[in-house]
């Protein structure tokens, strides 16, 4: 994979930061040591710079030409890692925070927090696709249950492989408002306190406001509450059953 070297107020361009990914991955394998990497990309934001000559779009043009250069800069790094000696035993998994203008024009726009997520190249694991309502934290309980582990944990997720339909739940959220989604409903918790309840038209992502069931309100509040309070607290550690 060339160089870039290309950034803007967002920061550096793709395509260099999973050069760094790939080098330091080498380092941590040369060293005998395990490895996880997070990585966060930029080029999908504004002003939608990236390098030229990668892609059939200028740069700098608008969403769609950075959404087709971050494509290709995962399947250039993708391919790149293919020829290391780490990435059999390597596992990927790629996915986003929410979709492009998630502020939309309800309280919480529910069709905007729809995203994709991958786990590529889990050993002796079938390609599938699934479509169970789940959220960003329900990933890793479902990589760490098809990867066999054991451990202790008080992680919110949970293994989406094993989810029924009356586990089925999303947490939405932005920095003004948390939303929970079940069963077609979503509660928002907004600043000053404020709770609303809503119907979610999933045809047309409209919001149609319901009167407030206490239950549910309660459900929701101490889902983000109780992660607070463990979060703040360390009990959200991931412990090994050797400890």
């Amino acid at each position: 994979m060339t160089r870039s070297h290309l950034k803007n107020a967002w920061g550096v361009c793709d395509e260099d930061i999973y050069n760094k990914v790939l080098k330091e991955a080498d380092k941590a394998h040369q060293s005998g040591k395990p490895f996880f990497d997070f990585v966060m990309t930029t080029s999908n934001h504004k002003p939608f710079s990236y390098p030229e000559g990668k892609i059939d779009i200028p740069s700098g043009t608008g969403r769609s030409g950075a959404v087709k250069y971050t494509d290709y800069a995962i399947g250039a790094f993708l391919k790149e890692a293919k020829t290391k000696p780490w990435f059999k035993n390597t596992v990927f998994v790629i996915m986003s925070d929410h979709c492009a203008s998630s502020a939309g024009k309800w309280e919480l726009d529910v069709a905007n927090y729809h995203i994709p997520a991958f786990i590529y190249n889990l050993p002796n694991v079938q390609a599938s696709k699934i479509s169970t309502l789940c959220s960003q934290i329900d990933v890793f309980p479902t990589l760490f249950s098809t990867l066999g582990w054991e451990y202790n944990s008080n992680l919110f997720g949970m293994d989406i492989l094993k989810m029924g339909p009356q586990d089925e739940r999303a947490l939405i959220g932005n920095y003004r408002k948390l939303g929970y989604l079940k069963d077609g409903k979503v509660l928002v918790l907004g600043d000053g306190e404020t709770v609303n309840f809503y119907n979610w038209n999933a045809m047309d992502n409209g919001l149609q406001k319901i009167p407030m069931d206490e239950s549910f309100k309660k459900i929701a509040i101490s889902n983000y509450q109780v992660a607070d309070e463990l979060y703040h607290n360390g009990g959200l550690q991931l412990k090994s059953l050797n400890q």
